[in-house]
C-alpha cells in the first residue's frame, strides 16, 4: 500500500467520522449491522437500503445530510458482507433475501422506529417491497430506486447489458489485495452503471477506496451473487398497499427503464420519477431533485 494513499485515507475517514459521530452496531445473535444516522430522531425516518455489492457508504454522507435537511432521520447501513457488518466465507452463504429484510426490520426496532420511509436501490428495492408485504405496518411510504418487480420476470423486458456481465467475469482477474487494481477495476465498472449524464469519478474512486480500507472483508461482497429465498413473498406486490414512489434512470443498463412499467401496474398508488439520461447510480447530478421529490411525496402521501 503506498504511503501517501494511506495517510490521504486516514484524513478522509477521520473526516468523515468527525463530521457525523452517529455510528451505531444493531446486534441480533450472531450477526450484528453496522448503521449510522443523519438528522434528528425525532423527524420521520428514511431507511436507507443499498444495493449488491455496496455498502452504506453507497449512499453519499452529503446524499443523506441534504435528506436530513429537508426534515428527516436518516438511517443508512450496511448489509451482511459488506462494509463493518457480520461476513461470511467467501463463497459460502448462510442467509437468504428475507434474512436480510429482517435485518432491515430489526434496525427499525433497535432505533425504536414504528414506522419509516424505506428507500431502496436494486437489490434494496427488493429487499424494500418484500419489507412492504411482510411487514407493512412497518413501512410509511416505499421508495424504489433502479430496481425490478420482486417477481416472475417478464419476457418482454430487455435483461441486463451483456457488458455488464463480461465485466464481472474479469473480477477472477484482479488482485483483491491490491489498492489499485482494485480501484482500477472498480472504476471501470462505474463508468459502464453510468448513464449519458456527467459523473464525479474523484467522488467514485473516493467511495471505492472508503469502502476498500472500511470493509472487514471486502472480498466477500461477492457471496451477494449466492443470494437466494424469499419465495413466499414472489409475485405478491399488489399486496402492498403503502405510497410508492419509483426512481429510475432512463439508461438503467442492469435494471431496463421498462421495468417501471411493470411496478406501475402491480402497485397501486405508485408514481414514477423518471431521471433522463441516468444509468444504474445515485448520480450527483440528481440529488437535488431526489431529495425533493422525495420531500413532496411525503407530503403526498
Amino acid at each position: 500500500m503506498k504511503i501517501f494513499g494511506f495517510f490521504t485515507l486516514i484524513f478522509i475517514l477521520t473526516n468523515s467520522c468527525m463530521k457525523t459521530q452517529k455510528e451505531k452496531i444493531i446486534n441480533n445473535g450472531n450477526v450484528s449491522i453496522c448503521t449510522e444516522h443523519f438528522g434528528t430522531p425525532d423527524n420521520p425516518a428514511i431507511l436507507l437500503i443499498a444495493g449488491a455489492t455496496v455498502s452504506m457508504l453507497y449512499w453519499d454522507a452529503d446524499f443523506c445530510n441534504q435528506l436530513a435537511d429537508k426534515g428527516y432521520f436518516v438511517i443508512r447501513y450496511d448489509n451482511r458482507d459488506v462494509g463493518k457488518s457480520t461476513t461470511y466465507k467467501i463463497g459460502s452463504i448462510q442467509y437468504d433475501i428475507l434474512d436480510l429484510a429482517n435485518d432491515a426490520v430489526n434496525i427499525l426496532d433497535a432505533y425504536k422506529i414504528k414506522k419509516a420511509n424505506i428507500m431502496g436501490i436494486s437489490l434494496g428495492g427488493l429487499i424494500a417491497q418484500i419489507i412492504a408485504i411482510k411487514n407493512p405496518d412497518k413501512v410509511n411510504s416505499l421508495i424504489l430506486m433502479s430496481t425490478g418487480i420482486w417477481g416472475t420476470a417478464d419476457p418482454n423486458i430487455p435483461e441486463m447489458d451483456k457488458k455488464i456481465i463480461d465485466l464481472q467475469a474479469k473480477a477472477e482477474n484482479v488482485n483483491w489485495n491490491n489498492e489499485d487494481e482494485v480501484v482500477g477495476y472498480m472504476l471501470q465498472k462505474s463508468h459502464l452503471m453510468a448513464g449519458r449524464k456527467q459523473v464525479d469519478y474523484l467522488r467514485e474512486e473516493k467511495r471505492i477506496k472508503e469502502e476498500f480500507y472500511r470493509a472487514v472483508n471486502y472480498r466477500s461482497m461477492f457471496n451477494h451473487a449466492l443470494i437466494q429465498g424469499g419465495k413466499t413473498y414472489y409475485d405478491r406486490v399488489d399486496e402492498i398497499n403503502a405510497p410508492t414512489l419509483i426512481i429510475h434512470g432512463t439508461e438503467d443498463k442492469i435494471w431496463h427503464f421498462d421495468h417501471t412499467k411493470k411496478l406501475l401496474e402491480e402497485i397501486r398508488n405508485s408514481r414514477l420519477l423518471k431521471l433522463e439520461g441516468t444509468g444504474h447510480e445515485l448520480n450527483y447530478n440528481d440529488w437535488d431533485t431526489i431529495t425533493t421529490t422525495v420531500s413532496k411525496f411525503a407530503a403526498w402521501k
